[in-house]
């Protein structure tokens, strides 16, 4: 889950809807853009709802309870070691409740039970919708080969073989693991890596937090802005205003990739 310590940035970007290609995603009619062959997708936002504030507080008051403090002091530890929990600094979810024990000056003795609960968050985190799934099997029909780029957490990390997004995936870059976190180039690279495929041939899709739509661009893949899931109240940070093409959600990019090339 992701607890930033700084407001989210206003997007500025075109509608969402049934839109042509922007400019991130053609080249001039002389040099036609190649159907992607691969599409990189962002996690939370865009293939899970991102967190409401709502969902944060609740989380917030099970911490506490672990471990005995009081709320703002939960918030102000999982603000706080955002950065350590997501760019390899903590190498797992054991690490983890160490860590916001020892932020919270609670006792030692809740790590097991702190540890438990991050894990059963973290599981909860992973639900998505049948329809999400269904556009990802279509995907795979189609012979896109589909990856996930996501900052992350150990605990998140841990459970993510066994979500039911898990085997729709055939790479999985995950900060915590990388030792990164967006807009970092390398993260980009090492998904293209695990894919196998040149930036090119890819298009990465996410709802732009991070600046993580600039991050794909500059490392030369296409970039595409989904709508947050969960909605544009969903927790965020590092947004920068995007102008290029944005679709509904990831369930559209099945049509998106059949009319490819028509709309130019």
């Amino acid at each position: 889950m992701r607890y930033p310590s700084t407001s989210p940035l206003a997007v500025n970007t075109h509608p969402i809807g049934e839109v042509p290609l922007g400019t991130s995603l053609r080249r001039s009619s002389a040099a036609p853009v190649p159907r992607p062959t691969a599409v990189i997708l962002d996690l939370f936002g865009t293939l899970v709802a991102a967190p409401s504030a709502v969902e944060r507080s609740a989380a917030a008051a099970e911490f506490a309870a672990v471990m005995r403090v009081s709320a703002e002091v939960v918030e102000s530890a999982l603000s706080g070691s955002w950065r350590a929990r997501h760019d390899g600094q903590l190498r797992s979810t054991t690490e983890v409740a160490i860590h916001l024990a020892a932020r919270c000056n609670a006792s030692t003795a809740c790590t097991d039970e702190l540890e438990a609960l991050l894990a059963r968050l973290a599981h909860h985190r992973l639900r998505t919708d049948e329809t999400l799934l269904h556009a990802l099997d279509e995907l795979r029909d189609r012979g896109v080969r589909l990856g996930l780029l996501s900052d992350a957490s150990p605990d998140i990390a841990e459970v993510w073989r066994r979500s039911e997004l898990a085997p729709h995936f055939d790479a999985v870059v995950f900060s915590c693991r990388a030792g990164a976190v967006k807009p970092d180039r390398q993260l980009f690279v090492a998904a293209l890596g695990e894919l196998r495929v040149a930036p090119i041939q890819t298009l990465y899709c996410g709802d732009g937090g991070g600046d993580e739509l600039g991050g794909a661009e500059r490392a030369g893949i296409r970039a595409l802005r989904v709508a947050r899931r969960g909605g544009m109240t969903g927790l965020a940070f590092g947004e920068i205003a995007w102008h290029g093409t944005a679709i509904p959600d990831v369930e559209a990019l099945p049509s998106l990739l059949d009319r490819w090339g028509i709309d130019e």
